[in-house]
């Protein structure tokens, strides 16, 4: 995470990082569901109010990122299909590019900070049932997107995107799982599903 320009805006990209730090150590310590929103701005220093206007719960404040944005980018090689492109380089281009823009997020995998996060989001189930019908949402619009630009069948568009997105999260589990770089495993895995 980089800070940004504007005295406003690092002020509130501080508050945002302290709430988040503060909220891992409290994870770690007392476990996920026992830590409530009120113990975060309380121990971070801020209101339960200033808690909520940076994240609407605590799921969001582990699934941190701008996820549209992310998507924007695939939805927007798939409406700018080039000539003679299939259908699946079609869609291997939109999902390294949307790798890409997520990576320009990411936070030190090797930070203990990362390890904590992505630790919660793999193993508390709340966060995981929001992760993955953020996903589903996903995969609707991209499947939406590649039926409509390459006129193929819903089926067959919801097929190969259902490939390719399950193929990352799946590499990145293992990688995570392994300690192997998360971005190198999944462009391998786009690679693979869209091949």
């Amino acid at each position: 995470m980089t800070e940004p320009a504007g005295l406003r805006e690092r002020k509130k990209w501080r508050t945002r990082k302290v709430l988040i730090e503060t909220a891992y150590r409290l994870f770690e310590r007392q476990g996920y569901d026992r830590t409530t929103t009120a113990e975060i701005a309380a121990a971070a220093e801020v209101s339960t109010a200033t808690f909520f206007n940076h994240f609407a719960t605590k799921e969001d404040l582990l699934l941190t990122g701008d996820g549209e944005a992310i998507l924007r980018v695939g939805l927007d090689v798939l409406a700018a299909r080039e000539a003679g492109e299939t259908p699946a380089g079609l869609l291997r281009r939109a999902m390294l590019g949307m790798l890409a823009e997520a990576g320009a997020g990411l936070r030190d995998p090797g930070a203990e900070p990362e390890r904590i996060r992505l630790d919660l989001i793999t193993s508390v189930p709340s966060v995981r049932a929001t992760m993955l019908q953020r996903a589903f949402d996903a995969q609707e619009r991209l499947s939406a997107a590649l039926c409509q630009t390459c006129e193929i069948d819903e089926l067959d568009a919801a097929a190969l995107v259902g490939a390719a997105t399950g193929a990352v999260f799946a590499a990145g589990r293992t990688a995570l799982r392994l300690g192997t770089p998360l971005d190198e495993a999944m462009r391998r895995a786009i690679d693979l599903a869209t091949a």
